[in-house]
């Protein structure tokens, strides 16, 4: 068997898989509410109780939301950390990989089908390119797909932490507000769960939301969301274009930065919830407005992923391939 792990900062995803000829298939998963434990082998352990039978596991790969060092990553939104040790204790097997989250879901970019992503852009594959993804979430993760030997090998990044650059006067005064508030303006501190809290708290100044009158804070993102999508208040419908705009800005940096002329994947919780505002044309637009490279990035297909458990297959993928090594 092979484990596979996807451990975020809301929820974590374990499933076991066997080896077939390309995707593993899945045999069973099981999500939890990462919160809700205080170490990874704490899931660990609830997992293996879950699935009520014995089992061996030949190889082990953990795609974790935070920064990989060695066989340790500490998650950047929940204070704890993970280690390779921690699987090779609870299911004694030596094949054991901790992967970023996205480099994770980077690996089954190649293996989606045409009913588990949402195209954008058709754009023009090229065989020998690049490519590369970002996801949404409870934070932005950002990976690069390098062509090596004529496959997309991973590599993981830390680029939603970079800084973020705007590119219109209203786009300016929100970096002022959050300057105000963090000092260092993060990609990050928009293009995620709480930051389309930032920015509704941008558009709505001290006025009173009535989508939020009532609403859990960790339920504020759907609202908002929910409530700009059907045009039920105005300041949320701003709040949620200017994500898709700087969400298809930030997407078009990293094709950019990859010359990812195999394409570029949207991950994430949040596309697909919010994918009619993605696909209305802003997203796009704000994609291949790169000047002197717009030739280019209007050439790159553009894909969201629709598969929720994309990270969690290549995490499989990642421990097949450790398990046929000799």
């Amino acid at each position: 068997m092979l484990l596979a792990s996807d451990v975020g900062g809301t929820k974590t995803l374990l499933g076991l898989f066997e080896r077939a000829k390309q995707r593993p298939r899945p045999v069973t998963i099981h999500s939890y509410s990462t919160g809700r434990f205080t170490s990874f082998s704490e899931i660990l352990d609830a997992f293996a109780q879950d699935v009520g039978h014995p089992f061996d596991v030949d190889a082990a790969a953990a795609g974790v939301a935070g920064p990989v060092t060695g066989d340790r990553a500490r998650l950047t939104h929940i204070p704890w950390e993970v280690s390779a040790g921690e699987m090779t204790a609870r299911f004694s097997t030596t094949r054991v990989r901790l992967l970023n989250d996205l480099e994770a879901m980077a690996a089954s970019a190649d293996l989606l089908t045409p009913d588990e992503v949402a195209v954008l852009q058709q754009g023009v594959a090229r065989t020998d390119g690049n490519a590369a993804i970002l996801a949404a979430g409870t934070g932005l993760g950002q990976a690069y797909l390098h062509r090596v030997d004529g496959r997309l090998r991973p590599m993981a990044s830390e680029g939603g932490h970079g800084d973020f650059a705007p590119r219109t006067d209203r786009e300016v005064e929100l970096w002022r507000m959050l300057h105000d508030e963090y000092g260092r303006v993060e990609v990050e501190h928009i293009l995620c769960g709480p930051g389309l809290l930032n920015l509704h708290r941008f558009t709505h100044g001290l006025r009173e939301c009535v989508a939020l009158r009532g609403v859990a804070a960790a339920s504020g993102p759907a609202a908002i969301s929910q409530a700009a999508l059907s045009a039920r208040c105005p300041e949320c419908v701003e709040a949620l274009a200017i994500f898709v705009s700087v969400y298809g800005a930030e997407a078009g940096n990293l094709a950019l930065r990859a010359v990812a002329t195999s394409g570029v994947y949207i991950g994430g919780g949040m596309a697909p919830r919010i994918l009619p505002a993605i696909q209305d044309g802003r997203f796009i637009e704000a994609f291949r407005a790169k000047g002197a490279m717009s030739a280019l990035v209007a050439q790159v297909p553009v894909r969201v992923i629709l598969n929720p458990e994309a990270a969690l297959l290549g995490a499989a993928v990642c421990a097949q391939e450790m398990s046929l090594e000799p």
